[in-house]
């Protein structure tokens, strides 16, 4: 094995006794044996625990817990019934205050570990006071179990459907609307599609309800351009569910874990829903990003103000600006903001969010931050203040060499990822910058999740 010493390697079915010293980034636990990483679902810090290795790679072996020999004195009995199966949530079975704290250390290890600094400017989590029914999106998929029509979740790492009826972390009217409509295509025998066979229609129900405005958005992803009964659907769906204001039509037809296609249409009502995000009103289409917890995110958008200092003087760049929300947020208080995006219906709501919202001063642009920020630069645009909001795969390296290039005065970075965060500063710590601040957030309680608004100015 690359000339290591193997006579003590674990193998597989293995029985160890660990000691788990934190959380890892999907929400294990992580121990060591013979010198070697272990990462065992279940456990978590302080406990020591027997477990099975199941899996034996170059750098770390995976176990499956067996039992708890000394229990952490946050373990808890996991509310959800179906926390086990489900895998939606990985952290119920901890207190919210070892959560918080998990995730702090999970920050904190992250740039220890990419960057080595030990002295890191980690300001205290922002969490929830009542940390449940905070999803304002629920994607369910529909298959068949025991004969029956149900929706629910694939249970990690399988093709198994998991029917869910109820959701602690979800608002409660998603819920509601994804069983009426579960109820819907049922009576109607209007089928599930089955990925196995290539046969059926609708793949998931997707919902998305707005905290300020009570509306909601209800959109079927299918894999045929047909919906049978499709007026008598919508008829339905109207009747018991007046809160929704649009029901529209996504169509994909690919072999993809991805939830939408790329074509979206109008069945009924409005083609975006309405939503409020502290003095701003949004309209939002089926495919568009918006944050999932709304009372957290105006916390998160507070931290991105303070780390912005704005004084209407500037030039602000909303890289994955979504449909806006982060940069028009602060275009009062700049002189320009240009957002860029890579989803075109995306693009259209920022540009009628502007609209909506009375602001003249921002403009938004399809495409890829990696792409234009650099050409930009080249044509001697000089931002003073960047956002950047990625995905958790972290900024790709063409965008943070451009951020080294034009030398803004803050660079505000929204990250998911601690690991990718940390890896991204590793560069921009290279190019001259220097991290003043960490602020972690809270998004999504009871799983693994953290997310982080961090502070970085030139040297």
């Amino acid at each position: 094995m690359n000339g290591k010493n193997t006579a003590h390697r674990l193998y597989p079915g293995q029985h160890v006794r660990l000691n788990i010293r934190r959380l890892g980034i999907n929400g294990e636990g992580i121990g060591h044996a013979q010198r070697q990483v272990v990462f065992v679902d279940g456990g978590l810090p302080g406990e020591e625990v027997d477990a099975k290795i199941t899996e034996v790679h170059d750098n770390y072996a995976v176990a499956k817990l067996l039992a708890v020999r000394r229990a952490s004195p946050r373990r808890v009995a996991p509310p959800c019934p179906l926390y086990a199966a489900c895998g939606g949530c990985q952290i119920q079975h901890l207190a919210y205050e070892g959560q918080l704290a998990a995730k702090m250390d999970l920050v904190r290890e992250s740039f220890h570990r990419y960057t080595g600094l030990d002295d890191i400017p980690l300001r205290p989590i922002a969490g929830m006071e009542h940390p449940w029914s905070y999803r304002n999106k629920a994607q369910w998929q529909l298959g068949r179990i025991n004969g029956r029509l149900a929706a629910g979740l694939y249970k990690p790492g399988t093709h198994r459907l998991v029917e869910l009826t109820d959701c602690p972390v979800q608002h409660p009217a998603t819920t509601r609307i994804l069983q009426v409509t579960r109820d819907v295509l049922e009576t109607l025998s209007i089928p599930p599609y089955d990925e196995r066979k290539k046969t059926g229609v609708v793949r998931t129900i997707v919902v998305r309800c707005g905290f300020a405005t009570g509306d909601a958005q209800l959109t079927l992803v299918t894999a045929t351009e047909h919906i049978p009964s499709a007026d008598r659907l919508i008829d339905m769906l109207r009747t018991r569910l007046p809160e929704v204001t649009g029901i529209m039509q996504n169509v994909n037809n690919k072999k993809t874990p991805l939830i939408f296609g790329e074509r979206t249409k109008r069945l009924w009502g409005k083609p975006t829903l309405a939503e409020k995000l502290g003095h701003l009103t949004f309209h939002l289409s089926p495919r568009a990003f918006f944050q999932l917890n709304p009372v957290q995110t105006l916390k998160l958008y507070q931290y991105i103000q303070e780390a912005a200092a704005l004084t209407g003087r500037e030039s602000v760049v909303d890289a994955y600006c979504g449909v806006g929300t982060i940069g028009l947020w602060r275009a009062r208080d700049a002189r320009e903001v240009r957002g860029i995006e890579t989803v075109p219906e995306a693009v259209e709501d920022a540009r009628e969010n502007a609209r909506l919202n009375g602001i003249d001063n921002a403009r938004f642009f399809a495409g890829k931050a990696e792409t234009l920020l650099p050409r930009w630069i080249k044509d001697g645009f000089r931002p003073d203040v960047v956002v950047v909001d990625p995905p958790r795969s972290g900024c790709e390296r063409p965008l943070l060499d451009a951020l080294v290039r034009a030398k803004p005065q803050r660079l505000v970075y929204v990250s998911c990822n601690p690991s990718t965060l940390a890896k991204d500063c590793a560069v921009l710590f290279n190019g001259g910058f220097r991290l003043k601040w960490i602020q972690p957030v809270d998004m999504f309680p009871h799983t693994a999740h953290v997310e982080t608004c961090a502070l970085i100015t030139r040297e």
